[in-house]
Formats: structure tokens, C-alpha cells, sequence
């Protein structure tokens, strides 16, 4: 867990203290750290961007019960509606089966949900770079409504707004690098603090293979494919440039209007 406070931005000005917190998953927070976080930081809204599933099977944590504080549940990846109508779509131009799975009039036996809600494939030997980008580009395509809303809850909190999933790098390193974005915060800036995350990886991961959720998917993977490289944000904020002029941009086609813009950089600079 760290406060995005103190970072630099193209204005002159710097990032406020106390404003945007990024973290991994927040069911080990012990009862002196709740307290710090509610009393002293002044922690007021959550935004979770774990799945459904990863919320019903490892919950909230110790946070949930403090009453003071929102909580707000924006998923970045496809829940089981949108996989259903993907496989639909593809359905209609596959061959049709009869029932016993052989091509004839009927459908397809529909592949089995084993997984789903898990932010960890099973692995297939490629973690590079370019993997990774086109990973987290795929949060801006299959959730644009998640990262528009979570954007949201930053830009109207009263206090600290922390931003978690399961690992705290690859879709919460997607939202907060938005955020930082349109605050002013310059993409090497951005990229450091991305990198950052490499200093706890294995113990968070060590954690999470601990877990059925994640275990089968992870306990295959080396750490070192999973940590965070400078050329996967590079390659996400250069596409957010190349295709959108930036962040600003992508939100103004998701809906944000120039005041909503003016909100976020507004709660975010010191």
C-alpha cells in the first residue's frame, strides 16, 4: 500500500498527500492499521476492482466494518453476462453440433466457467512486455464503464480514496495510471511508480498462490514473469496517447465532460 502524495507534475505542482492510495488486497489489514488509515489518513471511500467472484469467495476484509467508510465495487474484467454474449457472437459463425458434440444442427457443448472471475490465466509461457500491455488495455476495452466509475469515486471523495484488487499491479496500476494522467503526473513518473510495486511481489504472490482462487493459475508462473515492467506501462500510456490524446481523452469518449476533468486534477494536486 502506498499514497500517491509528493509526485510531480507538468503544472510545477505536485500530487496532495492523503488523496489516492493504491493497494493489494486489504483482508490481512490488522486493527492498528485500520485505525491509522481511518483516523489519521483519513480514508473515506474503497474502490474495488476485484471480480465478483474474487469478492464472494475472499470478501472484503476488516475495512467492510468500519461504517464511515463507501465502499464501491467496480470489476475490470468481463463478467459472466458479457463472456456469454462473446460466446454467442463467436457461436454464430462457428459450425453447428448435434448434441453429442458432432457438426450437425445443434450448438456446441458451452465451455465450462472453471476460472472465471480470476485475473490469472493459466499459463502459457508468454509474460513479457508486450503481454502485459495489451493485458491492461483490455481492462480500457472490456470495462470502460469500471474505470470511468472508479475514476469517479477518486474525483468526489471527501478524503482518501484507496484503489485495490488482489495484487495491487496490473489493474489497479491501470486506474491509478489514469488518475495520475490527468492530474499532470508525466508518464516517467508514472512508470516509476508502477515499478515500485516490484518490491513486494513475492510476498504478495506467495500469499495469493495460497488461495484455490488463484493457486492452480499462479503456482506455474515464475515471479519474475509477473513483475511489473517499465515497457508495459510505456506501451499502455503510449496508446492512450497514439489512439485518444491521452487520458483526458479516453474519458471524454467514455462520457466525462471538461468539469468532471477538472475535478479529478483538482482532488488529486496539492
Amino acid at each position: 500500500m502506498r499514497d500517491l502524495g509528493g509526485l510531480p507534475t507538468v503544472h510545477g505542482r505536485t500530487t496532495a498527500w492523503r488523496r489516492l492510495i493504491r493497494s493489494d488486497n486489504l483482508q490481512d489489514l490488522s486493527p492498528t492499521s485500520v485505525d491509522h488509515l481511518v483516523a489519521h489518513i483519513g480514508v473515506r471511500d474503497i474502490v474495488d476492482l476485484r471480480s465478483d467472484t474474487e469478492l464472494q469467495l475472499l470478501g472484503d476484509g476488516p475495512l467492510r466494518l468500519v461504517s464511515t467508510l463507501a465502499h464501491h465495487h467496480h470489476s475490470l474484467l468481463p463478467d459472466r453476462a458479457q463472456r456469454r454474449q462473446a460466446r454467442a457472437a463467436a457461436a454464430a459463425d462457428a459450425p453447428r453440433f448435434e448434441d453429442d458434440g458432432v457438426p450437425g444442427s445443434a450448438t456446441a457443448p458451452e465451455p465450462s466457467d472453471t476460472g472465471l472471475g480470476s485475473p490469472w490465466k493459466k499459463y502459457d509461457g508468454r509474460r513479457d512486455a508486450a503481454f502485459w500491455a495489451e493485458h491492461y488495455l483490455g481492462y480500457l476495452s472490456d470495462r470502460p464503464d469500471s474505470v470511468s466509475a472508479a475514476l469517479h469515486v477518486v474525483s468526489r471523495s471527501s478524503g482518501a480514496a484507496i484503489v485495490h484488487c488482489a495484487a495491487g499491479k496490473d489493474r489497479t496500476g491501470t486506474v491509478v495510471a489514469m488518475a495520475l494522467s490527468v492530474a499532470g503526473v508525466p508518464d516517467e513518473v508514472i512508470i516509476e511508480d508502477y515499478v515500485l510495486s516490484d518490491e513486494r511481489i513475492t510476498r504478495i504472490l506467495d500469499r495469493l498462490r495460497n488461495h484455490p482462487l488463484y493457486g492452480e493459475a499462479l503456482k506455474s508462473q515464475p515471479v519474475d514473469d509477473q513483475r511489473p515492467k517499465a515497457q508495459s506501462m510505456e506501451a499502455i500510456l503510449t496508446a492512450l496517447r497514439d489512439g485518444f490524446g491521452g487520458a483526458h481523452g479516453w474519458l471524454r469518449e467514455h462520457g466525462w465532460s471538461q468539469d468532471d476533468l477538472a475535478r479529478l486534477q483538482t482532488r488529486l494536486l496539492d
